[in-house]
């Protein structure tokens, strides 16, 4: 089984999005990138859609990516772009590209990709023992530019530096006092805090919510110079030197093959 994300309507306009990875600690695959996409898209369109509280299932958010499928196309530079530009970021953008408000419950391990996903949210509640972090640095790659600019901005510079550098992880206290988590709570309270604030934003005005999250998304939009100017992160990924040409490197096939046979990685 290669998980899942499954969205069920709630009471009072609150619907539920799980991700779901059994023995994974929901670790993302290929199919629940596409999956997230769908969902997000599909609420877009629905009026009678609230607020979106999404969780994992069990003891954690989402622990990362599912690195065992990733010999499968991570070492050829064309396969990894098309898997962040359009499997990744095609999950995240739709996140952020959704009107309806976004509340994130997590608990347990939110890593790399669950880090990602958490910073498309516009509140998030955490367990107390929730850890967070993206240390990919171990397997050998760095993370893709349009994520890292989503990461970014959600944690603050220097906790994204401290992540993709030292492959740090903290904690949610640490987290909170770093401006990325809207509240700390007891670990058996966290479904009970993340759900209450969903109902309290279902009860409020639904169109108005839509247009402060349409506000707040223009606010981060880059103002071009000129009608033709491109923002930087265009000139990242599209640019001449390209980002994904690592996929054959040494490294990266050193990282992601010490992890799977678990193992200290050799640079």
């Amino acid at each position: 089984m290669s998980g899942e994300v499954l969205m069920n309507a709630g009471e009072g306009g609150v619907v539920h999005v799980t991700l779901r990875h059994t023995g994974r600690l929901n670790a993302m695959s290929r199919p629940m990138w596409r999956q997230l996409r769908a969902v997000f898209e599909d609420l877009q369109r629905r009026a009678d859609a609230r607020c979106v509280l999404i969780a994992g299932e069990g003891g954690a958010f989402c622990a990362g990516g599912d690195i065992s499928e990733y010999p499968g196309f991570r070492f050829d530079a064309a396969a990894l772009r098309d898997f962040h530009e359009n499997d990744v970021w095609g999950g995240l953008n739709a996140m952020l590209q959704c009107d309806v408000p976004i509340v994130a419950q997590i608990s347990g391990a939110c890593m790399g990709a669950g880090v990602e996903i958490a910073s498309c949210c516009d509140i998030r509640v955490a367990g107390h023992g929730a850890r967070f972090g993206a240390p990919i640095a171990k397997l050998g790659f760095p993370m893709a530019p349009r994520e890292a600019q989503l990461v970014a901005g959600a944690v603050g510079d220097v906790t994204a530096r401290q992540m993709l550098l030292e492959a740090a992880t903290f904690s949610a206290p640490d987290m909170l006092a770093r401006g990325f988590l809207s509240r700390v709570v007891a670990d058996d309270m966290v479904a009970t805090e993340a759900l209450g604030s969903a109902q309290r934003i279902a009860a409020l005005a639904p169109q108005a919510a839509r247009m402060n999250k349409q506000t707040f998304r223009a606010l981060k939009a880059p103002v071009a110079l000129e009608n033709h100017a491109q923002p930087a992160i265009e000139n990242i990924v599209n640019g001449p030197a390209d980002p994904y040409a690592y996929a054959a490197s040494a490294e990266h096939r050193e990282g992601i093959a010490a992890f799977l046979d678990k193992r200290a990685p050799v640079f």
